[in-house]
């Protein structure tokens, strides 16, 4: 296996360091817009193994699909993951699809919707114009793995294993994540610095919530889909491992597009704790119109007021050694148990910021995310997981999955996930 990365932001910094510990690749290029950047991550995995010569730097314009396909073919990819934020989505994927490789990615192609449409009115769903080109990808003989991150990703893993192993019946896929993770400056005083992306938070956050439902769907997939205002329903969450308690939203994301289309629910959500200070700024944020995508013109410089927003953060893979907590993902099922007795369970994975920072010099949120996709390779390269076309991580096997992510070192990834009955 030969692994092209484009992105080495705080996601891609983190999955490197994870994959230098493991053999089941020949090669792993770096690919990023800023070359430094790229070369930063490579000695930076490189110095976590004695003697390792796998990594190599290259820069490449994400958001040209024929460079993504040049630079694929030039380095001999057989296989282009995706670690950049979601707007690159479609010229990566097609890049792969051009240079006959295959692709992982970690967030979907994103959603439009007509802005003076009723909430129910859809309109584009994330993952629309991926999916849309599953026959290319089936043709050229090519998998195109969407979604296989944390989340979406592990709650998804999560999903297929809770129907073929734990539910005769599901009444709920609920995708509940939370976290009490806390960011100081200098002088221990809490400061605002989001966990990931502010450009990827302002557009899951803002962006009309997806619920999918059996009962509207009537037999048709896309029937099932219908949207609510932002924010909508809260419900507090009791989280694991000491992280207590979280009031949690319904919020736009890919598991809700991917778990119907290959596990039998009745429904499909996904909340987020987010918090009452970020519901208010991205409040604001929207108020102001500064969540735009739409350049304006200041003092001659056209700028994009969302680029802008996120550029005045500081950069999530910068602010792990002033991060305290954990961060929780995980799926909440409901429905009927094996033995045909109602059941609940909370399928979850944490990671201790402290954890994360000590073993990997990465912080928790952008760790938890890296970790999955680099176990998905993983199974690619030995035959585990297979396939062709564009496909989530439902429609793979779950056990060799959550196996090899919670063995211990050096035969798995030493990261455990857990099961609540509630």
């Amino acid at each position: 296996m030969r692994v092209l990365m484009v992105g080495a932001g705080g996601v891609g910094d983190a999955a490197a360091r994870i994959a230098v510990e493991r053999d089941f690749f020949e090669a792993w290029v770096v690919a990023d817009y800023d070359l430094g950047r790229a070369e930063h991550t490579v000695a930076a995995a490189t110095g976590r193994r004695a003697g390792e010569e796998r990594f190599v730097a290259a820069q490449v314009d994400a958001s040209d699909a024929d460079a993504v396909a040049a630079l694929a073919r030039e380095v001999r990819a057989t296989h282009v993951f995706n670690a950049v934020d979601p707007r690159f989505v479609i010229p990566i994927f097609s890049g792969a699809l051009a240079a006959d490789a295959d692709y992982l990615d970690m967030a979907m192609s994103l959603s439009v919707r007509h802005p003076d449409r009723p909430y129910e009115e859809v309109g584009v769903k994330l993952g629309d114009e991926q999916f849309a080109r599953a026959g290319e990808w089936e043709s050229a003989g090519r998998l195109a793995l969407l979604g296989i991150g944390v989340e979406p990703g592990l709650s998804d893993v999560f999903a297929r294993y809770a129907a073929d192993e734990l539910f005769d019946h599901i009444d709920e896929l609920g995708t509940r994540d939370g976290a009490n993770l806390v960011i100081r400056d200098d002088d221990g005083n809490e400061v605002f610095a989001p966990g990931f992306s502010m450009w990827t938070i302002i557009e899951e956050c803002l962006n009309p919530p997806v619920v999918w439902e059996r009962e509207r769907a009537a037999g048709d997939l896309e029937q099932g889909f219908f949207t609510l205002p932002p924010f909508s329903e809260p419900e507090v969450f009791d989280f694991p491992d000491g992280i207590g308690p979280v009031e949690c939203v319904h919020v736009e994301h890919e598991e809700v597009l991917l778990m119907p289309r290959w596990v039998d629910a009745d429904r499909v959500t996904f909340k987020y704790g987010l918090g009452e200070e970020m519901i208010s700024i991205l409040r604001t944020l929207h108020t102001l119109g500064l969540d735009s995508t739409e350049p304006v013109t200041v003092k001659g410089v056209q700028v994009s007021p969302r680029d802008v927003v996120a550029a005045c953060l500081p950069d999530p893979a910068t602010i792990g050694p002033r991060m305290e907590g954990k961060t929780c993902a995980g799926l909440f099922v409901t429905g009927t148990g094996k033995d045909g007795a109602p059941r609940s369970t909370y399928l979850y994975h944490v990671v201790d910021n402290a954890d994360s920072m000590r073993d990997y010099g990465a912080q928790c949120v952008v760790w938890q995310t890296a970790i999955n996709p680099v176990v998905a390779l993983e199974l690619l390269a030995d035959g585990t997981w297979s396939g062709t076309g564009v496909l989530g991580p439902e429609a793979l096997p779950p056990k060799p999955f959550l196996d090899l992510l919670a063995a211990p070192k050096p035969e798995g990834y030493g990261s455990p996930w857990g099961m609540e009955e509630r």
